[in-house]
């Protein structure tokens, strides 16, 4: 047992005292070493938290947004549920309806997606082109939906709504902004009436309806071979003739090798000079009225994130025209075959080289969003190379390159997939689903002139619906 002596407790005294004072000087160089950081260091450091904080919220986002719903949140900030319901028939599902659905659940944390029966629909307008399971398929699909219920009328009384909310354990109804009016009466009375009911606005420049309309307008010789080489103009001697291109200017070729045509009035010091074409297609793209922006896409791949480290990548590409069931299906086994589903998007003009006539329906900013839209898929490639290269393979740090049993002619004689196939990482996969673009377009040509009237009278409705909104109808003509 130690002495306390004075000469001991003055010792002890001392080194406590030195030892205060060293931190204390320890602490003011510090100080004196953060006040002497440059404008620049501050910023970068500022930068690093900032990083830190986007870093976190990604990972956040990405549990909430995941097909597998909050359960993939980590507790400490698994919110609480807000279960969402909504409810539609859903046919020719396309992207603006996963707009739908991505704005109904981010009011919540769980969205219940009630898909009304053929039945159902046909009583009340009509039969639908995709059958149930066709659209069922088509809404469980989606990185937005987290639980699907089949069968729903398609006109909801007050009973069903009110057991469907107690059944499912429903906090809101969402619905478009456009009211739902049946014999005089909003549809979702009953969810105003127990405050359960909100809105979202609907996406613009896209509806079944229009998309109904493209398909109706398909045809078997529009920019067909023919079709192309007798549009252009002719001189005495029957050489077809391009004398619009001023200057002899050079055109580059695109990045999908298909020369580009300008179009543009002659130079007022240029004097025409006549060009032979060739016969070959004019180069297609598809129009549409949707205005693709750089937030819709981020918005649209909310969670989407490089695949980790040692991944087995799969890709797989295509044009991937009116997204439907025979695609979800694919893609689904085509994630199986890996860690990481990687898709190429192919743009229009390569779409429709290989399929002529109108096609593709949607652009390659619509398709994107719709193959985006899967769950299934980890990233998008857009407007990736038709033949695949060993570089394209290792930049991309792919592992297999599949393609489905049923797929559109290859008249190339070149096979796109050449160079996979020598490697040995090319894998065929079996067609489940006996869906096709054309099919769907046979369901529509089949039944033009029902579908013809169908879209001239939802049509006006649109119009007269942007009109209110707008307020162009009480504008004054021009």
């Amino acid at each position: 047992m130690p002495l306390h002596t004075p000469d001991a407790t003055l010792l002890g005294t001392s080194v406590l005292l030195g030892a205060v004072g060293i931190a204390i000087v320890a602490t003011a160089r510090r100080s004196s070493h953060r006040a002497k950081k440059t404008p620049e260091e501050e910023l970068a450091e500022a930068e690093r938290r900032v990083a830190e904080l986007r870093l976190k919220v990604s990972s956040a986002t990405r549990g909430m947004v995941n097909a597998s719903g909050v359960d993939s949140i980590p507790p400490s900030v698994k919110p609480k549920e807000i279960r969402i319901w909504m409810d539609g028939a859903f046919d020719m599902m396309h992207y603006g309806h996963v707009n739908a659905f991505r704005q109904g659940r981010a009011l919540g944390t769980h969205l219940v997606v009630g898909v009304n029966d053929d039945a159902s629909i046909t009583k009340c307008k009509g039969p639908p082109v995709m059958n149930d399971a066709e659209r069922l398929a088509m809404v469980a699909a989606c990185r937005f939906v987290d639980e699907v219920v089949p069968k729903v009328p398609y006109v909801m009384d007050d009973e069903y709504i009110r057991w469907m909310i107690k059944t499912y354990r429903i906090d809101y109804v969402v619905h478009g902004d456009d009211p739902c009016i049946v014999d005089g009466k909003n549809v979702y009375q009953s969810a105003i009436d127990l405050g359960k009911y909100k809105t979202i606005p609907r996406t613009e420049g896209v509806s079944t309806t229009e998309i109904t309309g493209r398909m109706l307008l398909l045809t078997r010789e529009h920019h067909s071979l023919s079709a192309a080489s007798d549009a252009v103009p002719k001189d005495a001697t029957g050489v077809k003739l391009l004398s619009t291109l001023p200057c002899k200017a050079t055109v580059p070729s695109s990045s999908s090798g298909t020369d580009a045509v300008v179009v543009a009035g002659q130079a007022a010091d240029c004097v025409p000079t006549p060009t032979v074409v060739p016969p070959r297609p004019t180069a297609f793209v598809r129009e549409s009225k949707f205005l693709t922006t750089s937030r819709m896409l981020r918005l649209f791949s909310a969670g989407v994130a490089a695949p980790p480290p040692g991944a087995r990548v799969v890709y797989v590409d295509g044009g991937w025209d009116m997204f439907h069931a025979g695609h979800a299906a694919f893609l689904e086994a085509a994630r199986k075959l890996g860690d990481f589903l990687l898709v190429g998007v192919h743009n229009d003009v390569v779409v429709n080289k290989h399929r002529g006539s109108n096609y593709p329906i949607l652009n390659t900013n619509e398709r994107t969003l719709s193959v985006l839209a899967c769950k299934h898929v980890g990233d998008v490639v857009i407007d990736p190379p038709w033949v695949m290269t060993k570089e394209m393979i290792a930049a991309l740090k792919i592992s297999v390159v599949a393609h489905g049993s049923t797929n559109d002619p290859n008249d190339d004689a070149e096979d796109p997939y050449g160079v996979p196939k020598e490697m040995g990482i090319f894998h065929t996969i079996p067609s489940r689903v006996d869906l096709t673009v054309d099919a769907i377009v046979t369901r529509i040509q089949d039944n033009h002139e029902r579908m013809q009237a169908k879209v001239e009278r939802k049509m006006k409705a649109e119009q007269e619906y942007y009109a209110d909104r707008y307020g162009f109808a009480t504008e004054p003509p021009n």
